[in-house]
């Protein structure tokens, strides 16, 4: 296939990013999306220019680090499917192909494609753990959890951390990544004694990372290489009002 690729290029935080225009011929269909962007560096470097920087780590799908804008799109067009994950053969001979980094006050871009996603650190490290001592592990079924409540806890752990959610949202919001880390603790046992002030420390982090609001637009949902659920935000929601409305806690 022949591509003409628009691929965002910025040098450095504080550089005036532009879209620059690429051909790419010979694109084999069985390549990955990475895979594609490896051959075009590769061009680059032996024509004397600077490659397009782009995350990658495990190329598995599995790590999040794969993470751009494709046509629009957070990890492209098809669902459940991160960057690294999308093959070549999703494209047809001759497409344009719009290639740009997420979009969101709280991921300031590095350069080109690279965004500097920390501020998910900062949402784990004000909550995102289980502090209480639990003794030795206990024998498997001396504390039973009910298995919606043990599914939904799992469906939420399945979240890598990509930041598909906050690229996707209009407001700029990772309210989705919130409530995955919050949802999948809260639904357990183990997470019950933390369960309120994690919620609100957590929330506080988001807003303090400069992350935009929630208002239930569901396009997180829909990019989701892991497909989490708009209800974990609802699990939030109503563990955050219980939290700040009087409610009973457990603590």
């Amino acid at each position: 296939m022949k591509l003409t690729l628009r691929i965002w290029r910025q040098k450095g935080r504080d550089g005036k990013g532009r879209m620059v225009t690429y051909t790419l011929d010979d694109v084999s269909p069985d390549m990955s999306f990475l895979e594609m962007l490896d051959v075009l560096n590769e061009r680059l470097i032996l024509s004397g220019e600077e490659p397009v920087a782009f995350d990658h780590d495990c190329r598995e799908g599995i790590c999040g680090m794969c993470g751009m804008v494709i046509n629009g799109v957070a990890h492209g067009p098809e669902r459940a499917t991160t960057t690294c994950q999308l093959h070549m053969r999703h494209f047809s001979d001759g497409d344009t192909i719009d290639i740009e980094p997420w979009r969101s006050a709280a991921f300031p871009v590095i350069k080109d494609l690279v965004v500097d996603r920390s501020a998910f650190d900062s949402i784990i490290q004000a909550g995102g753990f289980i502090t209480a001592p639990t003794g030795a592990a206990p024998e498997a079924h001396a504390t039973p959890v009910p298995k919606p409540d043990a599914d939904a806890a799992f469906e939420a752990a399945t979240c890598i951390g990509c930041g598909a959610c906050v690229a996707a949202c209009p407001n700029g919001s990772g309210m989705l990544f919130t409530a995955a880390k919050i949802t999948h603790l809260g639904l357990l046992p183990q997470g019950q004694p933390e369960r309120y002030s994690r919620v609100v420390d957590m929330i506080d982090a988001h807003d303090e990372a400069g992350f935009g609001g929630c208002t239930n637009i569901g396009e997180c949902t829909a990019v989701c290489p892991k497909g989490i659920p708009l209800e974990t935000i609802s699990h939030l929601n109503r563990d955050y009002l219980s939290a700040t409305a009087g409610g009973k806690h457990p603590e």
